[in-house]
């Protein structure tokens, strides 16, 4: 199948028309059909001058001027015979179908053709309408004629629309929410980062999104910051830039595990002089907390963010056993694997709270990091039913097993994203969970059961579904709730 005519009227050759349809810019090429439309010309007489070939034959010598060079403006003009007119035009009178004379040719030389290369190196500046006047229209005449370069300056052109400044959220957020959710939920890691480091990766990220997007006055933002000691809520007021700055001074203690320094070490640039030895999340909050002379402002934002990509780097590119290290939390510790999902999840809380201090939509973590949060949750469990029955605040055991060995279970359900099913042990952290020795069932959305963990939300109003033993379900929930803190 032959293609459409181009503009020398030739059949089957491309025209360079082809992505150029839409471009309003873009000269079209002429088209064949464009000289099909123009009138025909009339019969003549034999032996009569055809208009059409003006211009096109050489002038003869006008025998009335000898000596007289052909004016080449005079070509194409035929003066009448002399003698009486007939048909009823003056002597001179030019015939309507008759070609007018030549325009006089422009003075000077005309302007250097640019060859293929400098013309395609200019369609940049032309998408950026950056040419002269002179560029500008010798690069649209080439567009008529390259189709190459015409879909390239397409391409060139729609470019030009990306290009503006950075907005803020609230111009655009369902376009900026959906870019974040693709860009954190399938963008491939430049490092092999493994993946329990995964969680930590992607909040923080979410967390810098939403410092990125707020304004000056909202870091001083009243933030309530809740959790529950001894089965009673409490809670700490403080602002958005206290916030980031207790996330930084609990990231320290993974940041020392792995040999990278404590930030609140006594002999840092401002680190509090008063910080004693050991201390967990609380203690080193409150120590950071006292030691600024000012309240803290959006400047918390450059050494938490440093220091949260410096722990992803090195997780990533240390060796396989470096998930094993221990963390110290104060009273208890956890593997660097479970210690920075533990920092994801209280990441994750903490945005939250920020985010609704400032009127800010925010998500819960993806469904396969949600999942890893739950997990660990559940697994502390025992050993936080074994720390309340020490401190006389649960029920005492009732079937006492050798460690490993199954024993009386409580069955988690947690439903929705990152949901699953987790089997408690009630009367040893030493025991296992098992379906067979199930005595009560407690079912709750993924969400919610986070929630309770964090202390956001009453151990009485969590569940959603219970079943059984009732003592079993309380002393779980409010463990669960226990676990929570500054």
């Amino acid at each position: 199948m032959t293609g459409p005519p181009d503009g020398d009227g030739r059949d089957g050759e491309p025209d360079g028309r082809d992505g150029v349809g839409r471009a309003p810019r873009i000269p079209a090429p002429r088209r064949a059909a464009d000289d099909a439309a123009r009138p025909a010309p009339e019969a003549r007489a034999p032996g009569a001058p055809d208009p059409r070939g003006a211009g096109r034959h050489e002038p003869e010598p006008d025998p009335r001027q000898p000596g007289r060079e052909p004016d080449p403006r005079d070509a194409g003009r035929h003066d009448p015979e002399p003698g009486p007119p007939e048909t009823g035009r003056e002597p001179g009178e030019r015939s309507p179908r008759e070609p007018g004379p030549v325009p006089d040719a422009p003075d000077g030389p005309p302007p250097p053709a640019l060859s293929h290369a400098v013309l395609k190196s200019l369609l940049g500046a032309w998408a950026l309408t950056a040419c002269s006047a002179e560029e500008t229209a010798a690069v649209e005449a080439h567009l008529t004629e390259c189709a190459p370069c015409a879909d390239e300056a397409l391409r060139l052109r729609d470019a030009v629309g990306l290009l503006h400044s950075e907005r803020d959220l609230d111009l655009d957020p369902l376009l900026r929410s959906r870019v974040l959710e693709n860009c954190l939920g399938r963008r491939p890691a430049r490092i092999p980062l493994p993946g329990w480091a995964g969680p930590y990766d992607a909040e923080t990220a979410r967390l810098d999104a939403l410092l990125r997007d707020i304004g000056e006055p909202e870091w001083h933002a009243p933030v309530r910051l809740g959790w529950y000691e001894d089965d009673r809520g409490v809670d700490r007021r403080t602002t958005v830039a206290g916030v980031i700055a207790h996330l930084y001074a609990v990231d320290g203690l993974v940041a020392a595990a792995l040999g990278l320094g404590d930030p609140l070490h006594p002999g840092v640039r401002g680190a509090p002089a008063d910080l004693p030895d050991g201390c967990g999340p609380t203690g080193r909050t409150e120590a950071l907390w006292r030691s600024a002379s000012e309240p803290w402002t959006r400047a918390v934002r450059d050494p938490w963010r440093d220091q949260a990509h410096t722990l992803v780097r090195t997780v990533s590119f240390a060796g396989h056993g470096v998930g094993d290290l221990s963390v110290p939390y104060g009273a208890f510790s956890l593997p660097l694997r479970d210690a920075l999902v533990e920092r994801a999840f209280e990441c994750w809380v903490h945005a939250d709270d920020i985010a609704a201090a400032v009127d800010y939509p925010y998500e819960p973590p993806a469904g396969a990091h949600l999942h890893g949060m739950v997990d660990l949750a559940a697994r502390l469990l025992p050993a936080a039913l074994a720390d309340r029955r020490r401190a006389g605040l649960a029920g005492p055991p009732r079937t006492l097993v050798e460690a490993g060995a199954p024993g009386r279970s409580l069955h988690l359900e947690v439903e929705g994203a990152g949901g699953g099913h987790w089997y408690i042990a009630l009367d040893s952290p030493a025991a296992v969970g098992s379906p067979d020795h199930e005595v009560a069932q407690v079912a709750l959305d993924g969400v919610e059961f986070c929630r309770l963990v964090a202390g956001r939300v009453p151990p009485e109003e969590a569940a959603a579904g219970q079943d059984g033993d009732r003592e079993a379900v309380r002393d779980v929930l409010l463990a669960a709730a226990s676990l929570s803190r500054l």
